[in-house]
């Protein structure tokens, strides 16, 4: 592999206009057909095959194609001592409800004054107008969505207070906010202080975003011929911007060492792209391998997500071998800081630095291994606590200061906590209204039941809809255990089928999949990481140490997001609005991500250890050798993704906060603790057995992430005697 990239990098180097030309066209040819092609995104999450999900969709056939779609809430409140059903107010609702049945995409919107259907408190002070769509729960469009907040906005202004709720105004979250921008500008400085030189630092940059925009273009024009999730493109950008300055800085640190000891620029290139860029290789792939083995949970829009996610991936991977250097070849010794581009250029060998903070410290782990060992172990155990603790859900409450935070508000306080929740029952079959009716006075028994609204019959009879209102919130655990009791109660029902949907429903549905499916994909991913890294280290007891790191890891970045977004621990550092369970997919996706980036820290960190041990260097100091020269690009490396991952936090986008805030507290866990204390660590104190493989699998092949078919090369090895390289 080493070899073959090698080559890649040389002719990309050879043909560096011409690849830069590719990639443009590629880059416009996107931006194109994001233009032309593209669709809406989805904000509904939901599993085919679920009780919850089919009986949406049977909704709509037994009580008309809008019965299940996209609705609205907009809730009306008296000026404070008056009723709405003063001739004034009750006028002003009236009209606000024409209004609201003539705007686009409506198919109705219901009067709460109604004396046949009304909608208001016991205190006539609050009520709500239900506006239903044509289009399906996510599909109503930003036009729409903005009619809708207009009118309400209008009707506002009187003396009523109106607000609106509901999915059909929840806004796709966008890409490109401020704080996103500030995660970037501090990649920026890390990677100028890293490099000394700020035209290569915004190389590196300009390089990772060319990827994230291919990546994101190519997901936007997917939305044209397939319904996709409106966190996708997110997702996929923030890993893409923070694999995709990693992968370059990784190429151009080589780079640079090869020039600092005398190489050629092209021969360099095509050097730092077999070594260095072989690692990127394995890297990207366990990225991949993990994204896309989101399908074992069996759940097709995490698939989705998991394979757009995966395909940025691969074109960051991509631009690192191709793009970087062809641009790297165009910018010859400028790579270098001005002081050292004159020896570089007549081909001298640069002395190698003193000794630093990191070889320092590479110096005490490994002489006090036993007490770093158990000192990371036992600071990442305490911190993973809270894991114990977890819970998720789908229901995200809205942002603060947003029209739909103030309506849930008045909702809850005009008819209770659970009225932003209800749970809607499907009866089916011969004698379903009768049943519906009977279960209308029984199920006010059950613990948690606010409300049970009269059963509503369809047209021939055949089936009828009961709505359940809790006394809970709609994430709380009394309202999930609401649904599981409703369930329980309707399995004695006799010739009359019953299923139990809604938001809420739809929600604990997803979240106890997702929850069955942690711990197959934890397997999954744990597994994949052992076999990998037995490939590239061939050893048993160096993956196992980097598995377990991992594990430790998660537990932690879990644990640590657990106590803040579910604890509410320093819950206004992180701009959070309000504390309650996680979002359903935080888990798994935090699992999928950070597996593949710890494998990106333990390959090039290790790897470099290897190197060293594999040319006759001692245990102990091939450790120290090979830290001293992988710590410092691992250091910027995390760095710049907890600055890209920690600017996704502040933004209040509820659906990625939590991932990104589990993401950047996993990246400097893994990379400061793990991978710069346990490891080394474990490594100092298995001595030469950590290299160990048994005779039964020297019959695996060798990857040789470390290039070392470059190193037999004769041109290269000849250059290498040449400018005194050891090696």
């Amino acid at each position: 592999m080493a070899v073959l990239l090698s080559r890649l990098g040389t002719f990309s180097a050879r043909h560096r206009f011409a690849v830069l030309a590719v990639w443009l066209l590629v880059l416009v040819a996107g931006g194109v057909g994001a233009a032309t092609l593209s669709g809406p995104t989805s904000t509904n999450f939901s599993i085919p095959g679920q009780e919850s999900t089919t009986a949406l969709d049977r909704i709509q056939s037994q009580f008309g194609a809008g019965a299940g779609g996209a609705t609205a809430r907009v809730v009306v409140v008296a000026p404070e001592g008056q009723t709405l059903t003063t001739p004034e107010n009750a006028a002003a609702v009236t009209e606000l409800v024409t209004t609201l049945g003539e705007l686009p995409g409506v198919t109705s919107a219901t009067n709460p004054l109604d004396p046949a259907a009304p909608a208001v408190n016991q205190q006539q002070t609050t009520a709500y107008s239900t506006v239903s769509y044509d289009a399906a729960p996510g599909g109503v469009t930003p036009e729409e969505q903005e009619a809708l907040q207009d009118a309400v906005a209008d009707a506002g202004e009187g003396g009523l207070t109106v607000e609106v709720t509901g999915e059909a105004v929840q806004e796709v979250p966008a890409v490109g906010g401020p704080s996103e921008v500030i995660g970037v500008v501090v990649a920026l400085v890390v990677l100028a202080v890293t490099y000394g030189a700020l035209a290569i630092a915004g190389m590196n940059l300009l390089t990772a975003l060319v990827g994230v925009g291919v990546g994101v273009l190519g997901i936007t024009i997917a939305t044209g011929f397939v319904d996709l999730s409106s966190t996708t493109p997110i997702l996929a950008a923030m890993l893409g911007l923070a694999v995709g300055i990693d992968y370059t800085l990784f190429i151009v640190t080589r780079h640079r060492q090869e020039l600092l000891r005398g190489t050629d620029v092209r021969r360099s290139i095509g050097l730092a792209v077999g070594t260095a860029g072989s690692a990127v290789v394995t890297a990207g792939l366990t990225v991949v391998i993990a994204l896309a083995g989101l399908f074992v949970a069996g759940i097709p829009f995490l698939t989705q997500m998991g394979l757009a996610a995966a395909g940025t991936i691969v074109v960051a991977v991509l631009v690192a071998l191709t793009l970087v250097p062809a641009v790297l070849a165009l910018l010859g010794t400028r790579v270098l800081p001005k002081r050292m581009r004159a020896a570089a250029a007549e081909g001298t060998p640069v002395a190698a630095r003193g000794r630093g903070i990191l070889a320092r410290w590479a110096d005490g782990v490994t002489s006090r291994r036993v007490a770093s060992l158990l000192l990371a172990i036992v600071a990442l155990g305490v911190v993973a606590i809270p894991v114990a603790s977890m819970r998720t859900t789908l229901i995200q409450q809205p942002a603060e200061d947003t029209s739909a935070a103030r309506a849930d508000a008045l909702l809850a306080e005009g008819f209770g906590e659970g009225f932003n929740g209800p749970i809607t029952v499907l009866f089916e079959g011969d004698g379903a209204v009768e049943a519906a009716a009977r279960q209308a006075q029984e199920i006010p028994a059950l613990d948690d039941v606010a409300v049970v609204a009269p059963p509503i019959p369809n047209a021939d009879g055949t089936a009828a809809l009961l709505t359940v209102v809790p006394q809970s919130s709609p994430s709380s655990a009394a309202t999930e255990q609401l649904v599981a009791d409703l369930r329980d109660q309707f399995r004695s029902l006799d010739g009359v089928e019953a299923s139990v949907t809604g938001q809420t429903a739809v929600s604990v549905d997803v979240a106890q999949s997702l929850d069955e499916a942690l711990p197959k994909y934890l397997a999954l991913v744990v597994g994949l990481a052992l076999v990998l890294l037995v490939l590239v280290f061939r050893s048993l007891l160096v993956p196992l140490v980097g598995v377990l790191g991992f594990l430790l890891t998660i537990g932690a970045s879990l644990g640590a997001t657990v106590a803040v977004f579910q604890w509410g621990w320093l819950a206004d550092v992180v701009n959070l609005d309000t504390t309650g369970p996680l979002l359903s997919l935080t888990p798994i996706l935090v699992i999928g991500i950070l597996f593949g980036l710890a494998m990106d820290y333990q390959v090039f960190l290790v790897s470099r250890m290897h190197e060293a041990h594999s040319h006759g260097t001692p245990p102990l100091q091939a450790i120290r050798t090979g830290f001293r020269q992988a710590a410092p690009v691992v250091v910027a490396a995390a760095l710049i993704m907890f600055s890209v991952f920690a600017g996704f936090v502040p933004a209040g986008e509820a659906t990625i906060k939590s991932i990104a805030f589990a993401l950047a507290v996993g990246i400097l866990v893994d990379a400061f603790v793990v991978r710069m204390v346990l490891v080394p660590a474990a490594l100092a104190l298995l001595g030469e057995r950590a290299w160990w493989l048994p005779r039964w699998l020297r019959w695996l092949p060798v990857l040789d992430v470390e290039g070392a078919a470059l190193e037999r090369d004769p041109a290269t090895s000849r250059e290498r005697e040449l400018v005194g390289d050891p090696r």
